[in-house]
């Protein structure tokens, strides 16, 4: 079977869906592998890199229509001349990150073009898929980079320092949201110096907080008892929380400098944790790095794609795609965890060919469509209307039933015939 890794159709992306390692070990699977031509640019992989792995180079996206499985990091363009989904042929398989539960119109696309697509956001959190779950691949990094981002904008230094003129107090940094992303933060701003605070609906995080140096902050001890899903993630608070959240927080962050905010609910618009009356409270030169802008912000007054400052002096970054900006790492990574996502999903003794399982767990949390139908039980109930209906069964007409009943043989009309006779 015959692997294709296209250019990334999102503007801005510098990412890769498989790194030179990657791309031998699926040829040693027994897949053919082919990139398309400066794929790779962004995350500094040439092609002379991947044909020295194994890889051939194919000239142009029309290299995914003889493609029998598509690797790619984000959503494909669904409409226009470039749409992916249109030019695959039926039954090939998509493997790619999809926003599936947001993205009703791409999701009928790839179900109306009859394709099999595995949204790599769906795979379930269990033990045996840790090693093919990218949104912590991926949110690592923009944890790590966000304070990064945060220092570059920060006036001051971050670490206390003692010198000859005077002592130099060290930043206090303020974490919202201890997930994955929130945990990097952390330990990255413990290592440059900071005095690191952190907040988490999910009281099972406060051990984690304080074992990277940093001090939790409580909001609601009994509400956030029951605060976190079987798969590990922020269930959505009544607004009674929320709006206890806002006291607490109010009164900590006007003294707080950086200030990262990773607050994400799978499927829903980030929650507002940071209101305008609360950033004109913060101090001048303060810096909030708002890691939920895509879905909406965790900040009311960040925006997509800029960084912006306010009257009172408080920068807002709202940059998308962090991971992004460190292509090279961010990719590989990302495509270790397609490299475990399709390794099981291949024949064992027929090598470069798949054998799926279609009742295994994990295969059944990220399969979204297949046969022309949305499969996923999550994914259809978020598009609600639009999710494609199921295709009815012919039904069979008089003449359709005579022409499906065996032709009479010769041999037939003898022992009929003998029958006959006999009676």
């Amino acid at each position: 079977m015959k692997i294709v890794i296209p250019k990334e159709t999102r503007a801005g992306e510098t990412r890769v869906a498989a790194s030179p390692q990657v791309i031998q070990k699926l040829v040693g699977l027994g897949y053919d592998v082919a990139v398309e031509k400066g794929a790779g640019e962004g995350a500094s992989v040439s092609d002379d890199v991947y044909k020295a792995a194994g890889a051939s180079i194919a000239t142009g996206a029309a290299a995914v229509k003889s493609a029998d499985i598509v690797l790619m990091v984000n959503p494909p363009a669904t409409s226009g001349a470039g749409a992916l989904p249109a030019q695959m042929k039926k039954g090939a398989v998509l493997i790619s990150q999809l926003a599936a539960l947001t993205s009703p119109d791409d999701v009928a696309a790839y179900a109306k073009a009859g394709i099999t697509t595995f949204a790599m956001e769906l795979v379930p959190r269990i033990s045996r898929a840790q090693s093919m779950d990218v949104l912590s691949s991926q949110a690592n990094l923009a944890g790590y980079r966000a304070i990064l981002e945060a220092a570059a904008e920060y006036g001051r230094g971050i670490p206390m320092m003692m010198t000859a003129a005077g002592t130099v107090p060290p930043a206090k940094a303020f974490i919202m949201g201890v997930g994955v992303a929130g945990l990097q933060a952390i330990a990255t701003a413990k290592r440059l110096g900071a005095v690191v605070t952190a907040t988490d609906v999910r009281p099972a995080t406060k051990e984690q907080v304080e074992s990277l140096g940093g001090k939790f902050l409580v909001v609601d001890p009994e509400m956030e008892k029951d605060a976190q899903t079987e798969g590990g993630y922020a269930k959505e608070m009544p607004k009674e929380y929320y709006d206890k959240q806002k006291q607490v927080v109010a009164e900590h962050i006007k003294k707080q400098d950086i200030v990262v905010t990773t607050a994400l609910i799978p499927g829903r618009p980030a929650p507002k944790l940071i209101t305008k009356e609360m950033v004109a409270s913060m101090q001048a030169g303060a810096v909030i790095v708002d890691l939920a802008v895509e879905a909406g912000g965790n900040c009311e007054l960040s925006q997509p794609g800029k960084t912006i400052t306010t009257p009172n002096g408080v920068k807002i970054v709202g940059l998308t795609n962090l991971p992004g900006r460190l292509a090279q790492t961010a990719s590989d990574l990302y495509a270790k965890n397609l490299l475990n996502f399709l390794t099981p999903l291949t024949d064992k003794e027929k090598k470069g060919t798949l054998a799926i399982d279609w009742d295994d767990e994990i295969v059944k949390g990220c399969c979204v469509t297949r046969d022309g139908e949305v499969v996923n039980a999550r994914v259809k109930d978020a598009m609600g209307a639009k999710a494609p209906a199921k295709k009815p069964a012919a039904k069979k007409t008089a003449a359709k039933k005579a022409d499906d009943k065996p032709a009479e043989t010769s041999d037939d009309k003898t022992q009929d015939a003998a029958q006959d006779k006999g009676n």
